[in-house]
């Protein structure tokens, strides 16, 4: 197996204070045969060797091959030529606005397809490639390096971890979690939920970024000395951001203020609950497991079949739109590896679950998903 192969797969991540190492959880692991398929403490090492067979027995890199580059391609060309025809046709209000929305689609794309990839290093063994392309949540008014830290040491070391997961923070509006206390008017959660997470973007681009900066909550962010490049970096986006998306189609086209703030609004309704639902459908559904502690597990790989659903996994559409995220048990295992992978990795993993017996979570198709993730709301506001 190549060094880069090596890397991809392995559960170590880049950033200190994440899951634990590899080699820790071999130490903790008793000692087996992998043909001993009765010993369940087996699981996770077969599993882990299966997957790195896949790269290995193929000999292809774990990395973004041609299909990844053509997504990569096609999602900045659809992104910066609405802006090219907004500026240079000028076109009327309604095809402004629908011009304007196209923009926003192109960056639900990139976020999802891009941008979450290169935060994991998974598009490319060159660092500065992935660090560049990290930028797309710049580019689409999300603080890449405050993504970065709430993704890895606010999620993927502590999954469905009430206090300490970040994407189970409700700001009281919700409760995502049997740990936490519950309020009277959460019982209404899972009607008003997709209001909200349609202001999930907005959120992002006007308030949790400098909260997260200035006010955290988290007690890695208040332990965290962030660079002082990391502060501009975050003006100069959220400004660049602005400029282009509110200041400069009233500037340079003479659109009037309140169309261009319709349009604003109606685009981050698009993105907020795309990139809502795409990943609140893969931990909060009510068939995941929410741990009272790190400890219950001997192995990081139970914590993350008991926490993480799967949905339509045989949808080569919706794997493709929302870069493959509905493959999530397979993006936790191999954090790494580049998206267009994850269709062969979840068959390897399904097959191994279900050798072993292992509760292996999905649902069909993603309206599914979306259904369970109401139905987990419904019970979590009704019961204490």
């Amino acid at each position: 197996m190549t060094s880069e192969t090596q890397a991809a797969i392995s559960l170590k991540p880049d950033i200190d204070d994440l899951v634990p190492s590899e080699e820790l959880a071999k130490r903790a692991a008793p000692q087996f045969s992998v043909g001993d398929t009765t010993n369940l403490s087996s699981f996770p090492k077969v599993l882990r060797r299966r997957l790195d067979n896949f790269f290995s027995d193929a000999n292809i890199s774990p990395k973004a091959g041609r299909a990844m580059w053509i997504k990569i391609a096609l999602g900045v060309a659809v992104l910066a030529g609405s802006w090219i025809v907004l500026y240079t046709l000028n076109p009327g209000s309604w095809k402004f606005v629908a011009i304007y929305l196209l923009s926003g689609l192109a960056q639900t794309f990139l976020l999802l397809n891009i941008a979450h990839d290169s935060n994991h290093n998974a598009i490319s063994s060159v660092r500065m490639v992935n660090k560049v392309l990290n930028y797309v949540f710049d580019v689409c008014g999300i603080n890449s390096y405050m993504w970065r830290i709430l993704h890895h040491r606010g999620h993927h070391s502590c999954i469905n971890l009430h206090g300490e997961d970040d994407a189970l923070t409700g700001r009281r509006i919700f409760r995502f979690t049997p740990h936490e206390p519950r309020s009277p008017w959460q019982r209404f959660q899972h009607i008003y939920a997709l209001f909200f997470y349609a202001l999930f973007s907005i959120d992002y681009v006007f308030l949790r970024d400098f909260e997260c900066f200035f006010f955290p909550s988290h007690g890695y962010l208040k332990r965290t000395k962030h660079p002082i490049r990391e502060y501009a970096i975050l003006f100069a986006g959220k400004g660049f951001y602005l400029s282009y998306m509110l200041v400069l189609p009233v500037v340079l086209l003479g659109k009037s203020p309140l169309l261009v703030a319709l349009a604003f609004l109606l685009t981050h309704i698009i993105i907020g609950l795309s990139v809502s639902l795409v990943f609140q459908t893969t931990h909060t559904v009510d068939n995941t497991y929410f741990p009272a502690s790190r400890n219950e597990f001997d192995n990081g790989v139970y914590h993350i079949f008991a926490t993480t659903a799967d949905y339509a996994t045989n949808s080569p559409l919706v794997g493709w739109l929302v870069g493959g995220l509905n493959h999530h048990i397979v993006h936790h295992l191999c954090p790494f590896v580049c998206h267009t992978h994850y269709g062969s990795l979840t068959r390897i993993v399904k097959e191994t679950a279900a050798e072993y017996g292992i509760p292996y979570r999905q649902n069909p198709t993603m309206r599914r998903a979306i259904l369970h993730h109401l139905v987990l709301l419904k019970r979590l506001g009704s019961e204490a």
